[in-house]
């Protein structure tokens, strides 16, 4: 079985600072791999077995010839990396999605995709779900625990008064839920050995002409306020309704 595990080149958040007008600059900030994204690789190589190949797969810009990033997902354990280079700016999750499948059939033969429920940046929790209904294979999301089983893969979704368990047949697209695995630490070893695995580069246009569905007006951080500072002394019933006037005022 060949096993697809998506990712995404983020910028480093804590990098990005904000302009006056309230926009975001990103021009000095490092860009890094989503971490939600490594626990899809991780949970890809747990699932892994003898005779699978786990490979890693990314649509970005000028990012995708970022040799340190290359290693860094590559030392993670997947045994090659396919990287489809997209010169537009911005990206939505249907394009996105769009550009995903087409590089996956081109590949051939893959029978589990594996996402992050969403990207460090937008986490819009979109892709994975979109994907799945692209290719018209068996889509689960919100999933914390993947098993394998005679007849495919056993799943856990942990809802919200409930732990839901499905087995699903393959081919299917998995979307991890944030916190269901550690990912590892690469050892440098492995670093090193990540220069050596195969890299397969595309550009967008070789594989699809996907547009945006949507457009971005404008990405503005949240307005500056100072804290009001009014402590409210006492447990009775005055005081609490004084807390809960004051909360109403602020919503």
């Amino acid at each position: 079985m060949r096993i697809a595990a998506c990712y995404k080149c983020v910028p480093n958040d804590q990098e990005i600072t904000v302009k006056g007008d309230r926009t975001l600059d990103i021009s000095n900030a490092q860009y890094v791999l989503s971490r939600y994204d490594l626990e899809a690789v991780e949970a890809a190589m747990q699932i892994k077995g003898e005779e699978d190949q786990v490979l890693a797969l990314t649509v970005a810009g000028d990012v995708v010839d970022n040799t340190k990033l290359r290693k860094a997902i590559l030392s993670r354990g997947p045994q090659e990396l396919y990287a489809v280079h997209d010169g537009e700016a911005q990206s939505d999750s249907l394009r996105t999605a769009t550009i995903l499948k087409s590089a996956i059939e081109k590949i051939g033969d893959v029978e589990l995709v594996l996402c992050g429920e969403g990207s460090e940046d937008m986490y819009c929790q979109q892709v994975g779900p979109t994907l799945g209904a692209l290719l018209g294979w068996t889509n689960v999301n919100a999933v914390s625990s993947i098993k394998r089983s005679d007849n495919g893969l056993i799943v856990e979704r942990s809802l919200e008064n409930s732990t839901e368990v499905l087995e699903i047949s393959l081919p299917a697209v998995i979307s991890v839920c944030a916190g269901m695995i550690t990912p590892r630490i690469p050892s440098m070893k492995e670093i090193l050995a990540a220069g050596k695995k195969p890299v397969s580069r595309w550009e967008v246009a070789e594989l699809s002409d996907a547009a945006n569905s949507t457009e971005v007006l404008s990405v503005l951080a949240p307005e500056m306020a100072d804290r009001r500072c009014e402590i409210i002394k006492g447990s009775g019933e005055d005081e609490i309704e004084a807390f809960y006037q004051l909360l109403r005022k602020a919503l």
